[in-house]
């Protein structure tokens, strides 16, 4: 598929659009005005695109921030990934599979596995709960009473969003152990929140979509390449291809409207001009570019709470795991993945521990997380106790994503503003989705089809593909 920048004649090339944050957002939402025919200018304060999924180097590896995943039912997403060429280097899993090790059990009977059958929902995954050693009889067959629950709530109903998730399982019969083998499982890793911190708004979403919708939906995606190599080389491929002005290492220090729907944009050395722009930068960044009277309420863009995430990552001088991630039960250990390949690391092998929801530990000094992750992984992988620990680092994302409390769906607004040609985009805008990169790609798709309508420029028909998909 090929993508121009359009020839709407020189009124629609006037069309000017300054796009502020180059994270997934701010790409998404210059990508689709470009391929409209509008021009476009993105401006990121960092020295590379991507936002908080990015890469660096460490000695002979590259190394990514966080250990980043996507579903089949990320639809946005697989259509961005499309878009830059890069799906090929983020496949899906061809069918779930989730190996779920139980410290509690024996060694040897430890292993449980998460997978679904080529059947229809929710009998896809019957013959999985059925079978899933690391619940009682009772708690699998009540986890089946709950889904159904689950799939029969009303998204759209705002109540949803004034009850925890937590709560709500425990008065649909869900055990403390059904909570953390099952639902807190997946929900932590997706939410950022223990279920009795979360909207049930989101977590309803959550599952009904990801759990109940197709059988494939849960069906996981990673990058088997450093995340650089998709949100910033590709992507920078494909905004120069779409002849987006680029500008890396600017960072916009105010905002402002002439009162006929044009804007000044401040970047250091240089004032732009623009017939619309785009706010693709975190909410309490947003907060204080927005001029006055742009929201009702712009207080409540700092009422957003966020979540930590914290990575630990260990490089063996040989192969300890012989799969390509697995989840444990028993362990303050979360989600572990091998990023030997993607990491280019010739010799031994390279593990991320992904640890969402880490209040408690995101500053803990690295000495202390080393004490509590090596004995741990031993515990988990029997190869690792003969094996050398060659480095040992952690990454922490402090502000890694918005806290999905309950009555956080009213403080998350639109693409729109109140002011004429201002838009906001981002994961925590109100995309329906917890903070993922299926919502930072929603919500620049939301923001470039409000700035499109503005300026009288049709839809791309391909940036919306996703949904006729969803």
């Amino acid at each position: 598929m090929t993508h121009g920048t359009g020839s709407g004649g020189p009124v629609a090339q006037a069309r000017h659009a300054v796009v502020v944050g180059g994270g997934l957002a701010g790409v998404t939402t210059a990508l689709a005005l470009a391929d409209a025919g509008v021009r476009v200018t993105l401006l990121e304060g960092r020295p590379r695109l991507g936002g908080l999924a990015f890469s660096f180097r460490r000695g002979e590896l590259t190394v990514d921030n966080g250990q980043h995943v996507y579903l089949r039912c990320c639809t946005a997403y697989r259509w961005f990934l499309d878009r830059i060429e890069g799906a090929a280097l983020a496949p899906l899993q061809d069918r779930l599979d989730v190996p779920v090790l139980d410290l509690a059990r024996p060694e040897g009977r430890r292993l449980g596995r998460l997978r679904r059958d080529a059947l229809p929902v929710p009998l896809h995954l019957g013959r999985s709960l059925a079978a899933y050693p690391h619940l009682s009889l009772a708690d699998r067959a009540k986890v089946g009473r709950a889904a159904l629950a689950l799939k029969g709530l009303d998204l759209t109903d705002p109540a949803l969003d004034t009850q925890d998730f937590g709560s709500w399982l425990a008065t649909h019969g869900q055990s403390a152990r059904a909570v953390e083998a099952l639902w807190d499982l997946v929900g932590v890793a997706t939410l950022n929140a223990v279920a009795s911190d979360t909207s049930l708004a989101l977590a309803a979403m959550v599952f009904k979509t990801g759990l109940l919708s197709d059988p494939g939906a849960a069906d996981i995606g990673w990058a088997r390449v450093p995340l650089g190599d998709l949100h910033d080389r590709l992507a920078r491929k494909a905004l120069d291809s779409t002849g987006v002005r680029t500008e890396v290492r600017t960072r916009v220090t105010s905002v402002s409207s002439h009162g006929d729907g044009q804007w000044s944009v401040e970047v250091p050395g240089e004032t732009l001009q623009a017939d619309a722009v785009v706010l693709a930068v975190p909410q309490r960044e947003a907060h204080d570019l927005l001029p006055a009277g742009a929201l009702d309420a712009p207080e409540r863009l700092l009422e957003i709470g966020t979540a930590p995430i914290l990575n630990v990552h260990v490089v063996y001088d040989r192969k300890v795991l012989g799969r390509p991630f697995f989840t444990a039960l028993g362990s303050p250990v979360q989600w572990v993945f091998d990023r030997t390949e993607a990491s280019g690391l010739r010799q031994g092998q390279y593990l991320a521990l992904s640890q969402s929801a880490a209040q408690d530990e995101i500053d803990e000094p690295v000495a202390v997380l080393r004490e509590r992750y090596l004995p741990e992984l031993e515990r988990l992988l029997p190869l690792t106790r003969g094996a050398h620990v060659k480095d040992f680092f952690v990454t922490r994302e402090r502000t890694a994503t918005f806290a999905p409390t309950p009555g956080v769906r009213h403080l998350r607004p639109g693409a729109r503003t109140k002011a004429s040609g201002l838009y906001l985009a981002g994961a925590w805008t109100a995309t329906g989705w917890p903070a993922t990169m299926e919502s930072a790609v929603r919500s620049g798709v939301s923001a470039a089809d409000a700035v499109l309508g503005a300026l009288g420029r049709p839809r791309p028909r391909h940036l919306f593909d996703f949904e006729e998909a969803a």
